[in-house]
């Protein structure tokens, strides 16, 4: 079998799942793969900078301001 399969399925009781294809044969080989479906998943654009590497937090506009002020500054030291 030279192809992906992609499955969207339901976690069964016990944490099962169950992959099932025609075109898969008993006792071949295969690699599976299991993340979570999008839409369980889904995290707002403030989450996924809040989580990003290197990031600044700013609670209000001023804060920001600041912010850039203090980097222009620094260009001209």
């Amino acid at each position: 079998m030279n192809r992906t399969l992609h499955v969207t399925t339901t976690v069964l009781p016990g944490g099962r799942i169950v992959v099932e294809d025609p075109e898969l044969s008993e006792g071949d080989e295969v690699h599976v793969v299991v993340q979570p479906a999008a839409s369980s998943t889904r995290r707002s654009a403030t989450q996924i900078l809040a989580d990003a590497a290197g990031r600044q937090s700013f609670q209000t506009a001023e804060e920001v301001d600041d912010y850039i002020r203090e980097e222009r500054d620094s260009w001209h030291s």
